[in-house]
């Protein structure tokens, strides 16, 4: 697909609901400029193996990185001591019963290295407003009746896009983590998209795959 005028090889995009193929994408990933966080257009970007992600007073801007950070849900890694933390039924998990909380939270957690949050209000209600139509899950972790941490992504059915946790206790985003990669299991999904490379989670076992075959997974 083919859209808009091109300017160093980043595509400008209109009102049409198309994007760019994803192997035009630069060497960063940036793929594309402009359009809007319409649940079509986000769903569309999704499944072609692209996502929106750029700073408050930026336009949107959408990526598709080569390599991908993905998880196969049966080769998450365990530590010993979170295998302590989940025989110890410290926390208990639950699934969508908070999905705006969840994204407030991830949006106000501070990330090393980088200045404000790219969860600006306009994805938070782009995704609540995927969340409405059963597209975006949360994972909720509590400890008695706090919440104490989580995640949320877009559920595209075999795939699942990991967006973003939060932990205000230890070890709490993690258990969220490991809870949404054996129920994936358990489901028969493909992966979860990681979108980039972090520590955090190579540790947990995900790792690079070439772009071509994350979009080979989608398909």
């Amino acid at each position: 697909m083919k859209e808009g005028k091109r300017q160093n090889s980043i595509a400008f995009l209109s009102d049409r609901l198309v994007f760019p193929d994803v192997s035009l994408a630069n060497k960063e990933g940036l793929l594309a400029v402009g359009g809007d966080l319409s649940p079509e257009r986000l769903l569309l970007a999704y499944q072609n193996g692209i996502f929106p992600w750029f700073n408050e007073d930026s336009l949107i801007l959408w990526w598709s990185p080569d390599p991908r950070m993905v998880l196969f849900p049966d080769q998450v890694k365990v530590s010993k001591s979170m295998r302590k933390v989940l025989r110890d039924q410290k926390f208990r998990i639950t699934v969508n019963t908070c999905f705006e909380a969840v994204i407030k939270h991830c949006s106000t957690v501070k990330r090393q290295d980088q200045e404000g949050t790219w969860i600006t209000e306009d994805m938070r209600n782009a995704y609540i407003r995927l969340h409405e139509l059963g597209f975006a899950k949360s994972y909720e972790v509590w400890e008695d009746d706090s919440l104490v941490g989580g995640l949320y992504g877009v559920d595209l059915g075999t795939v699942f896009c990991g967006e973003s946790m939060f932990s205000f206790k230890a070890n709490a985003s993690k258990f969220a983590f490991i809870k949404l990669a054996e129920e994936l299991k358990e489901k028969n999904y493909s992966c979860i998209d990681c979108q980039i490379y972090t520590d955090h989670l190579a540790s947990m076992g995900a790792f690079e795959i070439p772009r071509k075959e994350f979009i080979g997974l989608l398909k």
